[in-house]
């Protein structure tokens, strides 16, 4: 459960490493509700691919003294660094989210649940888009055009060394089509003809993921702080993004004392 026993953070230091958690664990103590949030841009089409419910008319903001016990990790309280969500747990720790990495895992777990589904629903371009790579990089993608298109991801040959777009992944929203097709050719050089086509699938959904996330130095609205947090409440293996890193840190009462010696 999010709010039970946290498993270390690796490769922590300072401050983090002294009083700070990950979060460990793939399930919660109990079901998470639907998901409650604004019609944000950037969060419903996860939100649509993850079978979460619509959002509801937006309500004036109340104080609450907790969040509620259904909500693990809690509400939001600030953006800190234009980077990481600062909320309040139901038992009063604080919780540290990565807003990049925490995304990046709602994408994929959206991308693979459509890819389990029969294939990653794609968006035409209106203008196709030629992206020029090197030739061993552009031969590469076009080797594998049939399993980039069961990932939404359409391409075809556009004379030496170019790359025809021709449709995205529509998960993603509007990514540059560039660099995503130079790191997918990146990651297939680097999984090797060898690799299953299993392997080449996940480590594609990964790259994608991370494309079709918010970055880090995004502002975001309380509201769709809060969204977040309820997405990741409601999606498995949110607690570490598509690359194994953590995405949320928790500081309870004792690693706070511990942190200002009082204990």
């Amino acid at each position: 459960a999010w709010g039970g026993g946290q498993a270390a953070a690796g490769g922590r230091t300072g401050a983090a490493a002294d009083g700070a958690t990950a979060e460990g664990g793939s399930g919660f103590a109990e079901a998470a509700p639907p998901l409650l949030s604004p019609a944000s841009a950037f969060l419903a089409p996860v939100q649509r691919a993850l079978g979460l419910a619509p959002a509801p008319p937006p309500r004036p903001a109340v104080f609450e003294e907790r969040a509620p016990e259904h909500h693990p990790l809690g509400r939001a309280l600030a953006q800190i660094l234009d980077t990481y969500v600062l909320a309040e747990a139901p038992d009063g720790a604080l919780v540290l989210v990565d807003q990049h990495a925490a995304h990046e895992r709602l994408t994929h777990e959206a991308l693979n649940a459509q890819l389990v589904e029969g294939g990653v629903r794609s968006q035409p371009l209106l203008l196709p888009a030629v992206v020029d790579l090197p030739a061993g990089e552009a031969a590469r993608l076009l080797e594998h055009a049939e399993t980039l298109a069961r990932l939404g991801l359409e391409i075809e040959s556009f004379g030496a060394g170019a790359v025809l777009v021709r449709a995205l992944p529509a998960l993603l929203g509007n990514p540059e089509p560039a660099p995503l097709l130079r790191d997918l050719a990146e990651e297939l050089a680097e999984l090797g003809e060898a690799a299953s086509l299993q392997r080449r699938l996940d480590a594609a959904v990964a790259r994608l993921a991370c494309h079709g996330s918010v970055r880090a130095g995004r502002r975001l609205l309380p509201a769709e702080m809060d969204a977040l947090l309820r997405s990741m409440e409601a999606t498995p293996r949110a607690a570490t993004c598509s690359h194994g890193r953590p995405t949320v840190l928790r500081l309870d009462a004792a690693a706070l004392e511990r942190l200002f010696g009082r204990r």
